[in-house]
């Protein structure tokens, strides 16, 4: 972990020298802080910023390593490992935070910074840094710092513990059935590793896990309904106190609400929304209430329009009453009647292979960046590692690829940074990103064949992955996604999605898994047809969750009260048309806003997808594939990172101010 290989050695990496590797950076880093506080009335940028940014660096890169591996390739041994540092790397940046001669070094800065001859990139690094000083209770007496860093603590501790009781209860559920009659219309790709599965565990017949790639199909197609509602109410209770009492999130969920709440009224914010929006492009709670509303309203009528047709086939299977685990099932089989083509059809063109140099060709297409795959350690056999070269056939960063579901491997997909961007003392370092999903792998001498909403989800992350690699800043506090406003990181991951819906990229990424046939335009333009099929309800889901999370964080929800169920049902009597049981404890895996940053911030993927929608209208109009309109994408928006504001930027691309009515017309909510 210490060493100064170009490239982490996962094979390397062993829980029992985690502790020491961390200590080490940690006890460093101090000695170097106390030299740098000796600047702080002098400070310029080689002396004070560059020193802080070097150690930075160093803590953050290695720490990276074992998130990472904590996250893909869990284990008891390094859960513990982990669990015991991640507090001592919360203390040592909660001290940091409240580190009065380093704030006064910045403040000298911010002060002094026609004296010290600061660029406008330097001056947006020192406000930033100023800005999260404040955040880090640097004006509190004393007493009220110390109570600070302890809170902060204790919501590290209690957003790991929120995680890991997700993944035990998912690796502690297994569903077997040994009767046909019960599997009868689950895809055969999945019966088949669900009997692999239950061989491996001795058992015959089938065994069926909460894993995307097991649980969404038996969802979409099987028939037996009880099989349904069995799965879906292991899925929906948990880590909750309706599974496994001792895997139950609801207590974390209460205190990580008080102690946010705490945070905030230290830092005499009124609610911790309100705190949170301090680092958003968003000014209040209010206005994301109003934007999302605005949205509700929107998707409303077409929301009841699917659920008109839903209740109309239901009457056809002798459904009285539609139930959350029916909704999956009549809406695949809505779609085919509609649109005369399936969701299995479209996954058996979707070959991984073809996926990703049709993904490598497009981005080639649209920036001029050459991708191709290298050799080097990684930490399981399926994860690839590729480089990416510019133009002038130069290096300009990696990237990991870890794409199938596995047990131990925490659930979604993501973009991580392994390594920044930066340039220290003529020293160029090149980023590394970490991108992970969670697909169905491989299986009998195939390639891992995916379907088209996969595909979608690697566009997504992929996304994500280019504003990190694509970065030309090398200020490493604001190089990447560093220091971009959370709802905006959405922006370059959301615009990735729609080129998934382009003749020319579909045709260069298919291959039948028999024919070895390009998919047929004919089956594309079903696929484009069917594009918004439940575009309201969707909209509707993602709206709920938004609102729910901005009001639990407002002053609307008392965290003392402990009934956050009951602001959910409210936020779903104001705008849902799905209504889940009773039962049901989505809030209790509801990592994005408990342990993932998103916290009052989850609308931050539809206010994103504003941007995205804006963005792509541009190329819409010069062409979708303009070089000339990528360039200026990569140069204004990718390119620049947190060099700036995130409305600076795109203002900078698309000539003015996002507008809705890009995103309202892509949805098929334009009335």
């Amino acid at each position: 972990m210490l060493n100064n290989s170009k490239f982490p050695e996962f094979s390397k990496i062993d829980a029992k020298h985690v502790s020491k590797a961390i200590d080490k950076i940690i006890q460093s880093n101090k000695l170097v802080i106390k030299d740098i506080e000796k600047n702080s009335t002098k400070a310029n940028w080689n002396n004070f910023v560059e020193p802080l940014e070097k150690i930075d660096e160093k803590l953050s890169r290695v720490w990276s390593q074992i998130s990472h591996i904590n996250s893909v390739m869990n284990s008891e041994s390094l859960r513990k490992e982990y669990n015991k540092n991640l507090i001592k790397i919360t203390n040592y940046y909660s001290e940091l935070a409240q580190n009065l001669k380093i704030f006064k070094g910045y403040q000298h800065l911010k002060d002094k910074e026609f004296d010290v001859g600061l660029n406008a990139i330097q001056k947006k690094i020192v406000n930033d840094e100023l800005k999260g000083f404040e955040l880090g209770g640097i004006g509190l007496p004393k007493n009220k710092r110390e109570s600070f860093k302890l809170i902060k603590s204790n919501l590290s501790k209690l957003s790991s513990q929120f995680e890991e009781n997700i993944l035990d209860s998912i690796n502690d559920f297994f569903l077997h059935t040994e009767s046909k009659i019960e599997v009868e219309g689950i895809p055969k790709d999945v019966l088949n590793k669900a009997r692999m599965l239950a061989k491996e565990n001795n058992k015959k017949g089938w065994l069926f896990t909460l894993d995307f790639p097991s649980y969404i199909p038996l969802m979409q197609y099987a028939k037996n309904r009880k099989l349904r509602e069995d799965m879906y109410r292991a899925y929906a209770t948990k880590a909750s106190e309706l599974s496994n009492k001792k895997l139950d999130n609801g207590p974390c969920i209460n205190e990580i609400l008080l102690l946010k709440q705490k945070l905030a009224s230290l830092l005499s914010y009124e609610n911790y929304a309100e705190m949170s929006l301090v680092t958003k492009m968003a000014n209040s709670s209010d206005e994301v209430v109003k934007f999302l509303n605005k949205l509700a309203k929107k998707a409303k009528p077409h929301a009841k329009k699917d659920m008109k047709d839903l209740n109309e086939i239901a009457k056809k299977f002798k459904i009285d009453s539609i139930e959350a685990w029916d909704i999956a099932y009549l809406s695949e089989i809505i779609k085919e009647k509609k649109f005369n083509f399936s969701d299995l059809e479209i996954k058996n063109y979707f070959p991984k292979p073809k996926v990703l140099n049709g993904l490598f060709k497009l981005v080639n297409k649209i920036y001029g960046v050459k991708i191709l795959k290298k050799n080097t350690d990684v930490w399981h056999k399926d994860v690839e590692f590729y480089e990416i070269y510019d133009n002038n056939n130069q290096s300009i960063g990696h990237f990991y690829l870890d794409l199938y579901a596995r047990k131990n491997k925490r659930g979604g997909a993501w973009m991580d940074d392994a390594r920044a961007r930066f340039k220290f003392d003529d020293i160029q370092s090149t980023p590394i990103a970490f991108l992970t999903c969670n697909f169905s792998g491989p299986s009998k001498g195939k390639p891992a064949y995916f379907t088209h909403d996969e595909v979608i989800t690697l566009f997504h992350e992929f996304g994500h992955g280019l504003h990190h690699l694509l970065t030309e800043i090398d200020n490493y506090s604001v190089s990447g996604i560093k220091n971009v406003e959370w709802d905006a990181v959405e922006l370059p991951s959301q615009f990735m999605e729609n080129f998934c819906w382009e003749w020319s990229v579909i045709k260069d990424m298919t291959e039948h898994v028999d024919t070895k046939k390009t998919m047929p335009k004919s089956l594309f333009n079903k696929m484009i047809a069917a594009k918004n099929f439940q575009s309201g309800m969707q909209t509707l889901r993602q709206v709920e969750f938004a609102l729910f999370d901005i009001l639990l964080h407002s002053s609307k929800y008392d965290p003392k009260s402990k009934n956050f169920l009951d602001l959910l049902e409210k936020v779903r009597d104001d705008v849902a048309v799905v209504r889940p049981p009773k039962w049901n404890r989505f809030p209790h895996s509801f990592s994005h806003i408990f342990a993932g940053g998103y916290a009052a911030g989850y609308y931050s993927y539809k206010w994103a997808e504003v941007l995205s929608a804006d963005v792509y209208s541009l190329f819409e109009e010069k062409g979708v594939f303009s070089r000339t309109i990528g360039n200026k994408f990569r140069n204004e928006v990718l390119a620049k990172g947190g060099s700036r504001t995130a409305l600076k930027s795109f203002v900078a691309f698309r000539g003015r101010e996002p507008k809705i009515d890009a995103l309202l017309i892509h949805s098929g909510l334009k009335s």
